[in-house]
């Protein structure tokens, strides 16, 4: 018969490593410097036991929760769930709690049930992603007594909010700069909603464009999804001087692709296609999609960073930024003939 064994607690770590219960502590929660003897001696035992605090044990350790809500107006499109992805890491790795709080809408009555339900825990803290304007109103209505964090796009000047970003600004602007450098007189956009006038990408397409002394075509507005990439891409079949495009996200781009095929439309030999966050099914597309690639899971890493850092110092951390890279594939070369007005 196999022998059961106990769950191993911090007690036992103590005994194996030959200190106090108060030394453990202060190793686990970080905040009281200890000799890097002690902390070698704690740190073998933990990994020898195979010792994991939980939730209430570091509770305890830090005097205070360790629920972290986080509110999103959507878990399951690409970016929001690989920044929750790694939000929920790198707070599990600190002995936090995810609660996720999904906020449905910006209608003021729907906003404050999910705000106010959500707070009405005890909470360490909370971090709102910022892609959109549900999350700019959320952000808002958060109460100024509890720590808060988010993340989001386009960088902006530094507010009251810690944020984490993706530039998304200098990622639409060096893909909108790589296509006019394989002869695209121009470079059209389809972009997805913003959070402002204009998202960062789109921004940054303008501002290439604008610096390159190329034409600024008028931006074409669709919303995140494929079809909405399909649907607004045949309106632009006839378009005059079309042989560039930039999209908003990777789905709006695999629809547009969708739609100037059959339309007759060669990609890349009719029309190049960039697209943006570089989704896992990016490079399976066919032709391999060119893209800007965005670390989501970074990003949600970078935020919880933020938060942790606030906590453990009750100083508001500064803000955070990562810069985008072009993944260039098989959707993007250089123009074999210049589209005529008529076609």
């Amino acid at each position: 018969m196999p022998i059961e064994r106990d769950v191993p607690g911090i007690v036992d770590v103590a005994a194996k490593a030959d200190v106090s219960v108060s030394t453990v502590s202060r190793v686990l929660s970080g905040r009281t410097r200890v000799s890097d003897r002690l902390r070698s001696k704690v740190e073998a035992a933990v990994q020898e036991l195979g010792y994991r605090p939980n939730a209430a044990a570091q509770s305890l350790v830090r005097g205070r929760s360790s629920t972290i809500a986080v509110f999103a107006r959507n878990t399951i499109r690409y970016g929001y769930a690989a920044t929750l992805q790694g939000i929920e890491e790198a707070a599990r790795a600190a002995g936090y709690v995810i609660m996720i709080a999904v906020v449905e809408s910006g209608d003021p009555a729907e906003l404050a049930r999910a705000v106010d339900g959500t707070l009405s825990q005890t909470l360490a803290g909370a971090i709102v992603i910022e892609f959109d304007e549900v999350g700019v109103k959320t952000l808002a209505a958060m109460p100024t007594s509890l720590p808060v964090v988010a993340a989001a796009g386009a960088r902006r000047p530094r507010g009251t909010t810690p944020h984490a970003f993706l530039d998304d600004y200098a990622g639409g602007y060096e893909a909108t700069r790589y296509l006019l450098s394989l002869g695209h007189e121009t470079v059209h956009h389809l972009a997805i909603p913003a959070t402002r006038p204009r998202s960062g990408r789109a921004w940054g397409w303008r501002k290439a464009l604008q610096d390159a002394g190329a034409a600024v075509p008028a931006l074409v507005q669709a919303d995140y999804s494929p079809t909405s990439g399909y649907d607004t891409a045949r309106g632009l079949l006839e378009a005059p001087g079309l042989t560039a495009l930039l999209c908003g996200n990777d789905e709006l781009a695999i629809g547009a692709a969708r739609a100037f095929q059959e339309g007759g439309r060669r990609i890349p030999d009719d029309i190049s296609i960039v697209g943006f966050d570089d989704q896992p099914f990016a490079r399976m597309w066919n032709p391999s999609l060119t893209t800007v690639q965005q670390d989501f899971v970074d990003l949600g890493r970078r935020t919880f960073g933020l938060l942790e850092q606030w906590l453990a110092s009750g100083e508001r951390a500064q803000d955070s930024a990562v810069t985008p890279s072009l993944v260039v594939r098989e959707s993007s070369a250089s123009p074999l003939r210049t589209v005529s007005a008529n076609r």
